[in-house]
C-alpha cells in the first residue's frame, strides 16, 4: 500500500494531466456535430493503431516471468484491434449511406 502511495505522490502531476485529458476529451466529443462523426473515428482509429503497437512494445520488452506485463499487453493487443476493425466496419457503413443508389 506505502508503495502505491509513493507511486501517485511521485506521479501526481502525471495524474492531474490524465484527469484534465479526460474532461477535455469528453467536452469536446461531446459538442461534435454529427456531420463530423465519419472523420473522428478515422482519427480515433488511428489512436488505437498507436495503442496496439505500443502493447506489442510492451510485450516485447516485458520480462517472460512478468506475467502482469503480458498479460496487460495481450489484452491491449486484442481490444486495440477489435476497436480499430470495428471503427473501420462502422466509418465504411457511414460512408454507404451517403453513395447514390443505384
Amino acid at each position: 500500500m506505502e508503495a502505491t502511495l509513493q507511486w501517485i505522490s511521485a506521479n501526481q502531476q502525471m495524474i492531474y494531466i490524465v484527469i484534465l485529458m479526460i474532461f477535455l476529451g469528453i467536452e469536446i466529443i461531446g459538442r461534435v456535430p454529427s456531420v463530423l462523426h465519419t472523420p473522428l473515428m478515422s482519427g480515433a482509429n488511428a489512436i488505437h493503431g498507436v495503442v496496439i503497437i505500443g502493447a506489442i512494445i510492451v510485450m516485447g520488452r516485458a520480462s517472460e516471468h512478468n506475467y502482469l506485463a503480458l498479460i496487460l499487453g495481450f489484452l491491449a493487443v486484442i481490444l486495440g484491434t477489435l476497436n480499430v476493425v470495428g471503427g473501420f466496419v462502422v466509418t465504411d457503413r457511414m460512408l454507404e449511406m451517403f453513395k447514390k443508389k443505384k
